[in-house]
């Protein structure tokens, strides 16, 4: 098994991965809610972020979009791109107990490091060898979190 695909979300969806998208625009600067409710507001900053970027503006988030949209975070970086990579661990998190997964509190220390560390061990030794283990939330670490391997 390789990496899942970037998923395809739109205006209506309610659900996972609507706040790390709603996360990343905040880090991109537009100043959205993060609701998990890719409503309007959600809808308008994206075509905004795809007409900066020139790219195609349909409001919807695929490849393309979340390729230009993640930020890449590493120990040592603060704000709204750590609380998405957070946020994924929490969502991942099965557990009653938010304290077995980083909390999302827009600080990459020890803890988020090891978080990731840890999935890129794991996706590295089951799915994706080419999955570099460095403690690094870049492109391809992105995908595989939000696209929800290992979810649910």
């Amino acid at each position: 098994m390789a990496l899942q695909p970037w998923p395809e979300i739109r205006k209506g969806h309610k659900a996972h991965p609507v706040p790390s998208l709603q996360y990343q625009l905040r880090a991109r600067g537009h100043s959205v809610v993060v609701d998990g409710d890719f409503g309007p507001k959600t809808d308008a900053a994206v075509r905004a972020y795809q007409k900066e970027k020139k790219l195609i503006v349909d409001g919807i988030v695929g490849p393309q979009t979340w390729k230009a949209l993640v930020v890449t975070a590493r120990r040592g970086d603060q704000g709204d791109a750590v609380k998405s990579v957070q946020e994924e661990f929490q969502y991942r998190n099965q557990s009653e107990d938010p304290d077995n997964a980083p909390l999302v509190d827009g600080i990459f220390g020890e803890t988020t490091e090891a978080a990731v560390l840890d999935w890129q061990d794991f996706l590295h030794h089951h799915d994706e060898p080419a999955m570099t283990v460095d403690g690094v939330v870049g492109p391809m670490t992105w995908q595989s979190l939000i696209s929800g391997m290992y979810a649910g």
